[in-house]
């Protein structure tokens, strides 16, 4: 070991010339070709591979993700027939919730059906009327006005009996006030819907 530190200290460095290279010392000769080698290898590396080695990255990248963009479409088309199967229940029951809808012939009636639920429940009305219709985007909401008298069970009776109906009501923004003679003022919203679209 001593004895190649001993020849590496013994090249005069100043006498060596590119002219003259083949009379270099054997030693430096190695020490030139490492050199050379090692800047070869950098240069084809940064020049020659390493764009094929980021794009061979991003190319597993990009499969990994076909890859699972794959198992999400397979996962829905092996159940395609179960969606088609729900799409037809559910074409059936929105079918038969429009047929649930009063249709503009059937809206004067509401009325009537609503005066009659109530005056059985043992209400008194003091008002029932439509208000101005308000559209929506499929549908358009067809509200009444309702203020009746009664009791709590007899309010409780009539909303029961509401939810009966054949037709779809929803009722809103409840208010219930004392009269002071032991009565109970009932105001209500009620809401029905005539859908806009084909059926």
């Amino acid at each position: 070991m001593s004895s190649g530190f001993k020849a590496f200290s013994d090249i005069e460095w100043g006498e060596l010339e590119l002219d003259n290279i083949g009379e270099w010392p054997a030693l430096v000769k190695g020490l030139v070709c490492l050199l050379a080698a090692g800047l070869v290898l950098f240069f084809s590396y940064k020049l020659l591979v390493e764009d094929k080695v980021s794009g061979f990255e991003s190319v597993q990248k990009k499969e990994v993700e076909l890859r699972d963009s794959y198992r999400v479409k397979y996962s829905k088309a092996s159940r395609l027939e179960l969606y088609k199967q729900q799409m037809q229940e559910m074409e059936e029951k929105f079918s038969q919730l429009l047929k649930k809808l009063p249709t503009s012939n059937e809206t004067p009636g509401l009325l009537d059906d609503l005066s009659y639920v109530g005056t059985t429940s043992g209400l008194t009305f003091v008002k029932i009327g439509w208000l101005p219709e308000i559209k929506k985007e499929f549908y358009t909401e067809l509200p009444i006005k309702i203020e009746v008298e009664g009791s709590y069970h007899e309010f409780g009776e009539f909303v029961g009996k509401v939810a009966q109906l054949p037709r779809i009501i929803s009722l809103h923004d409840f208010e219930i006030e004392a009269t002071g003679d032991d009565q109970l003022v009932f105001s209500v919203i009620a809401k029905t819907y005539r859908y806009e679209g084909d059926e």
